[in-house]
């Protein structure tokens, strides 16, 4: 019967998923009928495009003929009125010439005078008897063979094939993704390309389900693209790529997954003293806090009234709700990360309000007690910013101090190595180192605050910048001791 039962219920869902494709293929061909439909308008949408731009060239060109018309027709015209003109003047020089041929006698003869020169001035004598234009037009004629050629040729834009990522060229680093591709073949009708990509903790292949939406990057030019200010608060990220020409995209790129793993925490609540706002990522000091509810439970401790006033009410569960966060209490001021560091090698980032008179940044273990401060035990270690009345740098451990000589940074930089025994202070603007400890973690790291008049924002999901890598390389390869200078006792 459970085996019935298996087999009906298999059966029914595939029931289901055979409804579901039904109705995608039944949606699938009313999109091939509309998406027919606008491809035909835009056909001819282009087609009535080129006849204008046909018809145009046309206008144009047979206006050229006819002005080259004109001209000729002027030229001749011109050269036409010039030998009429010569002719008839020759016509009364010849009649001029002929009277004075008639002559016999000579005396009168000799009264004509200048007949000769006259005639020989005839303007006829000076006439072209050559066209001055010819009457070919073979300079305007066209040949549209090569033309005829390339229409006939044309077709519908092919599909562009799916690019290539380049994983060797693909580059995380400085919370940036480096994406790098290439066409399987030169295709100059390329226009752009379109990038996806998407978080996810699976490795491999992206997934049908489980899977965050795909974001997109639009219109990129070249073959290559950087994704900045990224948060790495999953281990992993898949990109594909596909290519488009100006009427269609192709298929996407197979899709490629490069790890983004990075130490990712919030702040615990639960840990909190109660002059701590807590939120998050974000800590600030409240200075009603804790005596503000020591007073009002004094006054509901006093009251004797059998039902609380709603007043009351709300008081009390705000003590329930906030009773379990009192894990620091006195001037220790303190709130600790959610998650602990038990291996490899994390960054994180802090910064502080500008107004802020005291703040601590570093680890510990979880031992840490209720009245501790953090660099005052042998299981924690930070450094210190005091800005009340005059300002002072240090690091500390086990209760000893030791003054650091470089100015307060904006943002402060904490890299742990657990396995390499180091905990690193940097500048995170400039990556300038300003202090290491060195030892070995026999316990699991808790991220660690400290904070008074003031509020600290921490930045998670970071990777270990390139600049720090890079300085941790040629620290760790100078020698194999720790100096003094980097080390509290």
């Amino acid at each position: 019967q459970e085996t019935l039962q298996r087999i009906v219920s298999t059966l029914a869902n595939k029931n289901d998923e055979i409804h579901n494709f039904i109705d995608m293929l039944n949606h699938t061909i009313k999109n091939v009928q509309v998406n027919s439909s606008n491809a035909i308008s835009e056909l001819d949408e282009e087609f009535d495009g080129l006849y204008s731009i046909l018809d145009e060239m046309k206008g144009s060109m047979a206006n050229t003929i006819q002005q080259e018309e004109a001209r000729k027709i002027q030229a001749l015209q011109d050269q036409l009125s010039q030998c009429s003109n010569a002719l008839e003047s020759s016509e009364e020089l010849l009649e001029l010439a002929a009277q004075s041929l008639d002559i016999k006698d000579p005396v009168e003869f000799l009264k004509v005078e200048n007949t000769e020169q006259i005639v020989t001035m005839a303007s006829a004598f000076r006439i072209s008897l050559k066209p001055k234009v010819s009457d070919s037009m073979t300079h305007l004629m066209v040949d549209f063979a090569l033309e005829r050629r390339m229409l006939q040729a044309v077709k519908f834009l092919p599909v562009p094939k799916a690019p290539e990522i380049d994983l060797a060229a693909c580059l995380v680093a400085d919370n940036c993704i480096t994406v790098s591709w290439r066409m399987p073949e030169e295709d100059s009708r390329i226009d752009h390309f379109v990038l996806e990509y998407r978080k996810t903790n699976f490795d491999g292949l992206p997934r049908v389900k489980d899977e965050q939406r795909w974001e997109l990057i639009d219109y990129i030019k070249a073959t290559e693209y950087t994704l900045s200010g990224l948060k790495f608060d999953t281990k992993y990220m898949n990109l594909r790529v596909q290519a488009c020409n100006k009427a269609v995209a192709g298929e996407y790129s197979d899709p490629v997954t490069l790890e983004t793993k990075a130490f990712v925490f919030s702040l615990d609540s639960t840990s909190s003293h109660l002059n701590l706002k807590v939120e998050d990522t974000y800590v600030e000091w409240d200075p009603t806090g804790g005596k503000g509810q020591e007073k009002i439970k004094g006054k509901e401790n006093k009251s004797r009234s059998g039902a609380p006033s709603p007043k009351r009410t709300s008081v009390s569960t705000r003590s329930s709700l906030r009773g379990s966060r009192d894990h620091f209490t006195g001037e220790s001021y303190t709130v600790l990360g959610d998650t602990a560091v038990e291996s490899g090698q994390h960054y994180w980032e802090v910064r502080a309000q500008k107004d802020c008179k005291s703040y601590s940044v570093g680890v510990t273990y979880r031992n840490l007690g209720k009245f501790d401060q953090l660099g005052k035990t042998n299981s924690s270690w930070c450094i210190h910013i005091n800005n009340w009345l005059q300002t002072t740098f240090s690091a500390k451990h086990n209760n000893k101090t030791k003054t650091l000589d470089v100015p307060v940074p904006d943002r402060i930089g904490v890299y742990c190595d657990f396995d390499g025994g180091q905990l690193a202070f940097y500048n995170a603007n400039s990556k300038e180192l300003l202090h290491t400890f060195r030892t070995k973690f026999t316990q699991p790291l808790l991220p660690g605050f400290m904070i008074w008049c003031g509020g600290l924002t921490v930045s998670t999901g970071l990777q270990v910048p390139s600049a720090v890598k890079t300085l941790q390389k040629s620290e760790n390869g100078l020698s194999g001791s720790t100096s003094s200078l980097n080390n509290i006792a």
